[in-house]
């Protein structure tokens, strides 16, 4: 029981860093000769929601690479774990360090996607994005 304690706190660090990361960030809009900037408040609400549909959600993707890194992690343990006599205990150091790898990397490239998203559906509606 106790060898399943870090892979677990690993994978729920991952995704709750991943809960956090849509928060408070939002495209810089420039409104100076911008004819639809009268229209800036509503876009910027529209497209953040489409943007988070878009991305596929930052915690269901860290949940899936988590899962995925995981198993790939499990496996290359077991593997080494059985060349040091110890296939159990490699597995889950290997689960751990894939679970959190592959996590951490869905859960990136979702806050990515996520950004470009929210920044195209602006420009998309005639804004200027700076960043």
């Amino acid at each position: 029981m106790k060898k399943l304690t870090l892979p677990i706190v690993l994978i729920g660090s991952a995704l709750l860093t991943a809960c956090a990361t849509y928060s408070g960030w939002t495209p810089t809009v420039d409104p100076y000769g911008d004819p639809n900037a009268y229209r800036i408040n509503q876009d910027i609400a529209e497209c953040q929601q489409l943007a988070k549909q878009a991305s596929g959600g930052a915690v269901k993707e860290t949940a899936i690479g988590a899962g995925v890194g995981g198993l790939i992690g499990a496996a290359g343990g077991a593997a080494v774990g059985a060349f040091a006599g110890n296939p159990g205990m490699g597995a889950a150091y290997g689960a751990a360090a894939g679970g959190f790898g592959g996590g951490a990397k869905q859960g990136f490239e979702a806050e990515n996607q996520y950004k470009r998203s929210y920044s195209n559906c602006l420009r998309n509606r005639g804004h200027r994005v700076v960043n």
